[in-house]
């Protein structure tokens, strides 16, 4: 069945998710993430990835990223903890192509990714800390899928959801998803509101000076 909040999500944007998470007292923007071509919005529950250095424990009997793409689909995003390493790709153009055959909503890395190009040729939406062509090959392997991670900070948990567009990325608890896009939605039909009294004609310092700050209340 579909995601009926997936749904929802998908129809607001990271700023109205971040305002919402502000007036519940919540924490989710993950700041330093950016779109690494000209992705689309994207929203889906959470399947997590994390990643570590090669040699550092035991080692890994699969390409990292591999279940992941295996276990998601279209209403997923792969969310990968990196721990901000951009000095070597977490993810690649096999992983993008292999998530895009299965209709995953996209990829967010916490550090850099290699082989852009493709995703950007394939139409799979990769936000991360920045482009590298340096390989994860005998250097980073997976430690652990679908357990909790920490994204730039952010501790984000398998069936969470996730938000991402060009202003960024924000990580919502399942336990306060319904409350958080409930908001959302208010604060989306409050500025669509205050935009059409600018286009008729209203003062913005009037329009602004009356609404907006008042924007998380109530």
């Amino acid at each position: 069945m579909p995601d009926d909040l997936v749904s929802r999500l998908s129809k607001v944007d990271c700023c109205a998710v971040s305002d919402a998470m502000d007036k519940l007292g919540l924490t989710g923007v993950a700041l330093g993430l950016t779109p690494l071509w000209q992705c689309p919005r994207i929203a889906g529950r959470v399947v997590t990835v994390k990643l570590k250095p090669a040699g550092q424990g035991e080692p890994s009997h699969r390409h990292l990223g591999t279940a992941a793409v295996e276990a998601a689909g279209s209403d997923d995003v792969i969310v990968v903890d990196h721990g901000a390493r951009t000095h070597v790709a977490g993810w690649g153009g096999i992983l993008s192509l292999g998530a895009k055959a299965r209709g995953v909503a996209g990829v967010i890395v916490d550090g850099a990714c290699r082989d852009v190009d493709e995703a950007r040729d394939l139409g799979f939406p990769v936000y991360a800390r920045a482009g590298v062509p340096v390989t994860a090959r005998g250097r980073i392997v997976e430690e652990s899928f679908n357990e909790p991670v920490t994204i730039c900070g952010i501790g984000v948990a398998p069936g969470d959801l996730a938000i991402a567009d060009w202003s960024g990325v924000a990580f919502i608890p399942a336990a306060q998803a319904e409350q958080v896009i409930a908001a959302a939605e208010e604060i989306v039909r409050r500025e669509a509101a205050m935009a059409a009294d600018v286009r008729a004609g209203k003062s913005v310092i009037e329009v602004m000076g009356t609404n907006y700050e008042q924007m998380l209340r109530g």
